[in-house]
Formats: C-alpha cells, sequence, structure tokens
C-alpha cells in the first residue's frame, strides 16, 4: 500500500559522504548535549545551591528545588542542544537548510487534519506496542542488565511524574510549551530533518531510512520498555515529513502525541477525567483492528494528497 515515497531531494551541495555526516551530526550532538549539562548545572548552583544539584541528579523530591532544577536540567542539557545541533549542522556544516531542516510551509493544509486523526486513532496499536514491549525479557545471560534498564527508567519514570505534577492551569500551560512544542521542534529537526535526510542519501531507499532513523530515535530516549511504541511514532513521523516535504507535519504529530500526554494527564490530576493515563488494558481487539485499518486508510489518503497522486493510485 506504501509505495515510492517520496519527494526528491534536490542535488546534494557538498561532496561529504554521508556515513562523515552522521559522525560529524551525532559527535556535534553529544559535545552540545555535555555543554549543556555543565551549563544547566551551574545555573542550578547560581539559582539554588550545590545541595539542590544533587538532590536534582539523584531525584530527591524532598528538595522543593528540585523539580524547576529537572526543569532547567532538561531545558538547558536537552531540548536546547537538540534544537542547535541540526541548525548549526544544516546551515554550516553542510550549507542546505532547506533540504535537511525542511522549513517550509508549503505543502496542503488537509494535510494536518489528517495528521491529527491518525494519532487520534493511533491509541490502540500504541496499547498493543506497549503492552507487547512490557512483556519482553532479556536473555538469562542478560538478567543484570535487564534490571539496571528496569531500575533506570523507574528512576525516569519518577523525575517526569513530578515535573508532571501540576497544580494550576499555567503550570500545565508551560509543560504542554516545553514537552510539547519545544520537544517535538528540536527532536524533529535532529531526528526527520537532519538524521533521515542523511539516511535517505546514504542508504539511497527512504523506507530504510525513516524505519533506521526511527529506530535510532526510540534508542536516543534510553527506554528500552517503551521501545517498540516509539519506533512506530518515528515511522509515523517519518513518513508524514518524507511525503510532504515538510518538517512541520513532523513537528505538528510529535507536538500532539507530547502535548496531548500533558492535558490527559493534567485533567486526570485534577478529576476532571477518570481515565488513567498509565492504563494501558483500555481497548479490546476490535479496537485495535479497526484502529489499524483506519491508520493505513488515512495515510494511503496522506500519501496521494502530499504527493499530488490519484487517489486511488496503487
Amino acid at each position: 500500500m506504501i509505495q515510492e515515497p517520496i519527494k526528491e531531494l534536490t542535488p546534494q551541495q557538498t561532496e561529504t559522504h554521508p556515513s562523515i555526516q552522521f559522525i560529524i551530526l551525532v559527535s556535534g550532538a553529544i559535545l552540545l548535549l555535555i555543554a549543556g549539562f555543565g551549563i544547566a548545572a551551574g545555573l542550578i548552583i547560581a539559582v539554588f545551591n550545590l545541595k539542590t544539584l544533587t538532590d536534582v541528579l539523584a531525584f530527591n523530591l524532598a528538595n522543593k528545588n528540585t523539580i524547576p532544577g529537572l526543569w532547567m536540567l532538561q531545558i538547558v542539557s536537552t531540548t536546547v542542544p537538540l534544537f542547535v545541533t541540526p541548525v548549526l549542522f544544516a546551515r554550516f556544516i553542510v550549507k542546505d537548510t532547506s533540504n535537511y531542516l525542511k522549513p517550509t510551509f508549503k505543502f496542503p493544509s488537509i494535510l494536518l487534519l489528517l495528521v491529527f486523526s491518525i494519532m487520534l486513532f493511533s491509541s490502540p496499536v500504541m496499547e498493543v506496542l506497549v503492552n507487547i514491549n512490557q512483556k519482553l525479557t532479556l536473555p538469562a545471560s542478560l538478567k543484570n542488565l535487564e534490571e539496571t534498564l528496569r531500575a533506570m527508567e523507574q528512576q525516569a519514570q519518577k523525575a517526569t511524574e513530578a515535573m508532571l505534577t501540576m497544580n494550576t492551569f499555567g503550570s500545565m500551560l508551560f509543560a504542554v510549551l516545553v514537552v510539547g512544542l519545544l520537544t517535538a521542534i528540536a527532536e524533529e529537526f535532529l531526528f526527520r530533518g537532519c538524521i533521515q535526510t542523511i539516511f535517505i542519501r546514504w542508504t539511497k531507499n527512504t523506507h530504510a531510512a525513516i524505519w533506521i532513523t526511527a529506530i535510532l530515535f526510540s534508542a536516543f530516549h534510553m527506554e528500552f520498555f517503551s521501545f517498540l511504541p516509539r519506533v512506530a511514532l518515528g515511522v509515523f513521523f517519518g513518513y508524514f515529513v518524507a511525503w510532504s516535504g515538510s518538517i512541520w507535519t513532523g513537528v505538528w504529530a510529535h507536538f500532539l502525541n507530547n502535548g496531548s500526554a500533558v492535558v490527559i494527564t493534567y485533567l486526570y490530576q485534577h478529576k476532571s477525567i477518570s481515565l488513567n493515563p498509565d492504563d494501558q488494558h483500555i481497548f479490546n481487539y476490535s479496537s485495535y483492528a479497526f484502529s489499524l485499518i483506519i491508520i493505513l486508510i488515512l495515510l494511503y489518503i496522506y500519501r496521494n494528497i502530499a504527493l499530488k497522486r490519484p487517489m486511488f493510485d496503487f
């Protein structure tokens, strides 16, 4: 059903091999992430004190400054570097922002509605993947690694829950801005912008590039027990961008995914809804099948509209 994806990329404006581009991009990201961590640590010490930095790194929520410290750490050490890296890379290394960042808004606006619909109907499929992923175990020889990964994810979950404890409407809007919008822009510029473009040119196969990028995207989050659903999200985002030729369709999808999770969490905390955002046993088998069928149909429509093909072009 999904065929020949892509709008053609314009000729490369650099002779650097994609493998070298990838090494440069990853190296730059690592350096900026390290620098961002140093700056964030310095800011936390300057605004609060050294003990607060220690408590932030240990997720010690007994300190009232830990949560604002976690937000500072998130924004300065992660979000900003992830945004700056692809921008600098596209502007100064490959000198081709149009192809590597794809910032154009020239795409049919109905694609945004289709993205919204796909993300809406994807919930049952994501639930299936989450439940499958939770049952995965590593071989017995790697049991210690599995226990370590689970402990790390539990700690990360504690930090996330603390940061998303939203007592006011304003705190919810702030979380939507940072977790929803800013994170979406930064990660999409890096993954669906630069990395996906690099792998399209490296593999000469758009499908392979989208899947490789999605796997790297999921691996980057270092959450083994939610690996599969994040790969699926990365695949959705990848095709949205590849077919439309614009990064903003991916940003919109990413924002919908993250922002809706924040809003649902806020509403649940304030007892406005009974739906527990952590409950992964909401749907039934019929819902799973219906969800998959609707997603495939909507993806087909999205592709044909984005690539200006006849609606019944199989």
